[in-house]
């Protein structure tokens, strides 16, 4: 009975085509909705996740990485007393008014780095090529898909904050969500902005010896008692609540989160209602089956695997067209991220709706009796 739903499948595609499409437009809607989702809210951990640093400390209570508040310049040597610390980096953010040469301006976030050839702040985004730029006083860094938005080029001058920088090349994959993201040294980030003249800073970003311990550190280095100057996390920790508190917390994300929810519910019903369809177009044959002997539990087996083998094509086709809008997203600077362990449990849910579904066109074959083969 199995080799027979196989069998129908391939000899009838026509008339189950339109379920397999209402599969692969339900797994599609969720899987781009979801990728949409999390790629708008990673570009608000992006800061976290193309650094090294094992450890971030700022200032208590932040919920998200582009929410600092100054903390002293002090706390750097308490962090480096520790034995297990390796190395301490200062990170400053300052929002600053860029002038565009062909008029207007925007807001700009201006984020100050180490631009040692080693230093962890963007390590996995910058090169020791880039970073000696940086060493350059005024030479700044922007994201490639923001330079029509600057209304410049590499090479141009133009203000920043009322003092002249200079744009000496581009990165690629530090997208803002609102304004431009502007990464330049701790000295010109200093000498733009007059408040970063102070001793505060807005983060440290710390180095341990062991990675693996990354926790126990963090717990060793936490400020005790009510009066606290400082916070630790760990990069994943603050990666993740950086995110969550966009997910959850604003406006935007639970929007974002409610059309996301809303497209799945769509999806789901359009599965159900085009595969309950074909098997009740196809029900003068399971009428013949039954009137040829088989039983109704040999049918259920056949419309159950003829769900299954439906949900494994269409799915297979949501697949290969979200890999292709993903390309096609990274092409026109559209940030579409969507972890592998996410994608898999969304193929499953949309499985699972796909064999209940199959279960609720069973109730069909009820009257899948021989006389209606006289009708």
């Amino acid at each position: 009975m199995f080799s027979l739903a196989r069998a129908i499948l391939i000899y009838e595609w026509r008339r189950f085509l339109p379920a397999v499409l209402a599969v692969a437009f339900a797994g599609l809607l969720v899987l781009i909705q979801l990728g949409l989702l999390l790629g708008m809210f990673s570009a608000i951990s992006i800061y976290i996740d193309r650094s090294s640093a094992d450890l971030w400390v700022g200032f208590p209570g932040t919920q998200s990485v582009d929410q600092p508040r100054p903390i002293p310049e002090k706390v750097e040597n308490q962090l480096r007393m520790d034995p297990d610390v390796v190395d301490v980096e200062r990170y400053t953010w300052t929002l600053a008014d860029w002038k565009r040469p062909p008029g207007g301006r925007i807001s700009a976030t201006l984020i100050g780095i180490s631009p040692n050839p080693n230093s962890m702040t963007f390590s996995h985004l910058l090169t020791p090529t880039l970073k000696q730029l940086l060493l350059v006083p005024g030479n700044v860094l922007v994201d490639e898909s923001d330079l029509d938005k600057l209304g410049v080029k590499v090479g141009d001058y133009t203000e920043l904050q009322g003092k002249r920088i200079h744009v000496a090349a581009t990165v690629r994959g530090m997208r803002s969500m609102g304004g431009a993201n502007v990464i330049s040294s701790l000295y010109t980030a200093r000498s733009v902005d007059n408040n970063l003249l102070s001793n505060d800073v807005d983060y440290f970003l710390v180095k341990i010896k062991d990675p693996q311990q990354a926790e126990a550190v963090r717990d060793r280095l936490q400020p005790k008692g009510s009066f606290r100057q400082y916070q630790v996390w760990t990069a994943q920790e603050f990666s993740e609540q950086s995110v969550a508190y966009w997910l959850f917390e604003s406006g935007a994300g639970g929007g974002f989160m409610f059309s996301s929810v809303l497209g799945f519910i769509v999806g789901i019903v359009i599965t159900s209602q085009t595969l309950m369809a074909a098997i009740v177009s196809a029900l003068r044959e399971y009428a013949t089956l039954r009137a040829l002997g088989v039983p109704s539990r040999s049918l259920r087996a056949v419309v159950l695997e003829q769900s299954f083998w439906i949900g494994v094509a269409g799915l297979l086709i949501a697949s290969a067209v979200s890999v292709i809008i993903a390309f096609s997203a990274e092409a026109l600077y559209v940030t579409f991220t969507i972890p592998l362990e996410v994608a898999c449990f969304i193929m499953l849910l949309v499985m699972v709706i796909t064999l209940l579904s199959g279960l609720s066109a069973l109730r069909a074959l009820n009257r899948a009796e021989p006389f209606t083969l006289l009708r």
